[in-house]
């Protein structure tokens, strides 16, 4: 571990923390703890800790905020709990083994990937019923949803694909090739393109989102580091759309790409295993998952530096916010 993550915050991080002054939240998955931490964005320290299902992961929270979905892989159920008291309402029909999701612009239809069962399953939320079941590859894991709701992606980790499911319908209408194990599936504000991370493939793909063909693959390359261990996951683009912050797994960095160039511009050293990330109300500050070391840490966005860990739970790997 660097000395960033065993000192105190310097005088300038805490500037920086200080001026940043927008109040939320950053509710993280631990898997290992079956539990939830929150954390708040103006004091950087947890201030609520939850108890989940077994080995929760994915996470995300209806329109309004009043309740939030949580993956429950082991439990074999999505759990929603209301944020305000942490107490679990009910859980939906989830398929089993479930491990990402993501919410319609509707606010009502859950699509959800269940890994032992090769589908992706959709669920009313307010009615609690299963609405269609979806035929995808093996092991799917990634979902991501169009800003307009006409789309729906589902990434498989064996097949090695992304598969495009028209919402209207709940059939997919193509299935495009990406590199080993996609992992997690995000479209650009305008919903124009579609990416892919492929984890073991060390990659992230760029589609063009009406055609579904390839426009880019981003590579990367981080100094000191085997490639091996340079393993793409998670990532999350910027206010502007401009740029990208890949987690990269074991390598222990997020690589901040240009979202034009498809050029790699920086790197960011974090805590161990980077998955999943979350911005702040406003996106000036990033807070990664780091599931070996148990952390979070914070990244200011405009000078993308490294501010601070914030411990949470035993092998955190989602990340939501929360106003």
């Amino acid at each position: 571990m660097t000395p960033l993550f065993n000192v105190l915050v310097s005088a300038t991080a805490c500037a920086l923390i200080a001026s940043a002054g927008h109040a939320g939240q950053i509710w993280v998955t631990n898997e290992k703890d079956d539990t939830v931490s929150v954390i708040d964005t103006d004091t950087l320290e947890v201030v609520h800790t939850y108890a989940t299902g077994e080995r929760p992961r994915g996470i995300t929270f209806s329109k309004d905020y009043s309740r939030v979905y949580i993956c429950a892989s082991d439990s074999d159920a999505v759990q929603v709990m209301d944020p305000n008291t942490g107490e679990i309402l009910h859980d939906l029909p989830s398929g089993e083994d479930p491990e990402q999701f993501v919410l319609h612009p509707d606010d009502t239809h859950l699509y959800i990937a269940n890994e032992d069962d090769a589908i992706t399953t959709v669920v009313n939320t307010q009615t609690r019923k299963v609405v269609a079941q979806i035929d995808v590859g093996v092991e799917p894991e990634g979902m991501a949803v169009s800003p307009d709701g006409k789309i729906a992606i589902t990434t498989s980790e064996t097949t090695n694909m992304a598969h495009w499911i028209d919402t209207s319908t709940q059939a997919l209408f193509a299935n495009t090739l990406v590199d080993s194990r996609p992992r997690h599936a995000e479209f650009a504000k305008d919903g124009s393109q579609m990416w892919v991370s492929s984890e073991i493939g060390g990659t992230l793909t760029v589609f063009d989102t009406a055609t579904q063909s390839e426009l880019a693959k981003i590579e990367f390359d981080v100094q000191g580091v085997h490639p091996d261990r340079v393993q793409p996951v998670g990532f999350e683009f910027s206010a502007d759309d401009t740029h990208a912050f890949v987690a990269l797994g074991p390598s222990n960095h997020i690589a901040v790409v240009n979202a034009t160039t498809y050029d790699v511009e920086t790197y960011i050293l974090v805590g161990r295993r980077v998955w999943h990330m979350a911005f702040n109300a406003d996106k000036s500050q990033l807070f990664t998952t780091n599931g070996v070391s148990g952390d979070v840490t914070v990244i200011d966005v405009a000078t993308r530096k490294a501010l601070k860990s914030i411990k949470v739970g035993r092998f955190p790997w989602g990340a939501a916010f929360r106003p």
